[in-house]
């Protein structure tokens, strides 16, 4: 008879992300099971204890790792408090799924996939769309509309305190929607198409009047492919309403709109050639994420989406906020130079 070991996981953070996707994801999959959560919140972990009896609560995440020995650490806290806990956390040579972003600088980044390499253990970053169906259809469809010639993405959400909490100042958020929010959209750019040749930026922080705040809150950005003559536009905003997140790619022969649950390819006239949607998906997505990243840590699947990759989406925010303070277009690759991530352009 052939047995089955799940993979003993801890999670650091216990705010939204962990509440309603990672550990209901970890509790869903037979390849995993919870062996401790970790927060320096205390009300946090007696909410969690109340509803999550057996589960061990800590409020520091060296006493969860030493005491329950986790084979893999979900890490899903704010921005500014990433790098210093996932690099502790790989120093202890345990393995690292990570929240979006993979970090708030390119030296940072480098930095923790440099000391992951070192003690010999994975770190991936969620990306969770690339595990749901409806992203991954695109590249079975997007041969059908010809040659794509342009690009329209927009996610808005509305917020009426954009300044409030560290996802106010940019100094703890490593900036504002951009790499926040934002980071969705272009991960979906760069897996898609790769990295643009030009990007141009404008944004603002400027939606609550009489208050001040740096991190921006709304931000539109162009960019362009040089070889395949393809440029595009992403609107992002945390204040403008509707909720509102899709990805349209237009093409010689028809065009390609996605939004969560749905994919539909149209014809040059605007008309519906097929579809296909899917509901109450986006929790398997998380499910289906961290299965993968099992696999990863036993050897079984090379992360698609590994820690490098991601260089690029911190080359493209970093040249979108250049951009912004140029006043002019900016080549994200020429950012990844000066990191020494690439040799040339």
């Amino acid at each position: 008879m052939q047995t089955h070991k799940p993979m003993r996981v801890g999670v650091v953070g216990l705010g939204h992300q962990s509440i309603e996707d990672h550990i209901p994801a970890v509790f869903a999959s037979k390849d995993t099971v919870l062996v401790g959560v970790a927060d320096v919140d205390s009300s946090k972990l007696k909410e969690f204890e109340l509803s999550h009896k057996g589960i061990p609560t800590f409020d520091d995440v060296d006493k969860m790792i030493d005491k329950m020995a986790p084979e893999i650490v979900i890490v899903a806290i704010p921005h500014h408090s990433h790098f210093e806990v996932v690099k502790h956390i790989l120093e202890k040579k345990v393995n690292v799924l990570k929240e979006k972003p993979f970090a708030v600088s390119l030296n940072d980044a480098k930095e923790l996939v440099e000391l992951a390499k070192r003690n010999n253990v994975k770190m991936m970053v969620t990306a969770q769309r690339r595990y749901n169906p409806i992203y991954s259809t695109f590249l079975q469809l997007v041969d059908k509309i010809g040659d794509p010639f342009y690009i329209e993405s927009k996610y808005t959400i509305f917020t009426d305190s954009p300044n409030a909490g560290w996802r106010g100042e940019s100094k703890l958020a490593g900036g504002g929607c951009i790499i926040d929010m934002g980071y969705h959209m272009i991960d979906l750019l760069v897996w898609y198409f790769g990295l643009p040749d030009k990007i141009y930026a404008e944004m603002s922080s400027a939606a609550k009047e009489n208050i001040a705040y740096d991190a921006e809150d709304t931000a539109a950005i162009i960019f362009r492919y040089n070889n395949k003559d393809v440029w595009g536009s992403l609107l992002l905003s945390r204040v403008i309403p509707p909720k509102q997140e899709y990805f349209n790619v237009y093409g010689t022969r028809g065009y390609l709109h996605i939004e969560r649950g749905k994919i539909e390819r149209f014809s040059i006239e605007g008309k519906m050639c097929e579809s296909l949607s899917r509901e109450n998906s986006w929790p398997s997505a998380f499910q289906d994420q961290i299965e993968y990243f099992v696999k990863v840590v036993k050897g079984l699947k090379i992360a698609d989406d590994f820690c490098e990759n991601h260089f690029n989406h911190l080359a493209f925010i970093e040249a979108a906020y250049r951009s912004k303070e140029q006043g002019m277009p900016v080549n994200p690759r020429e950012v990844l130079i000066e990191r020494k991530l690439i040799n040339n352009i």
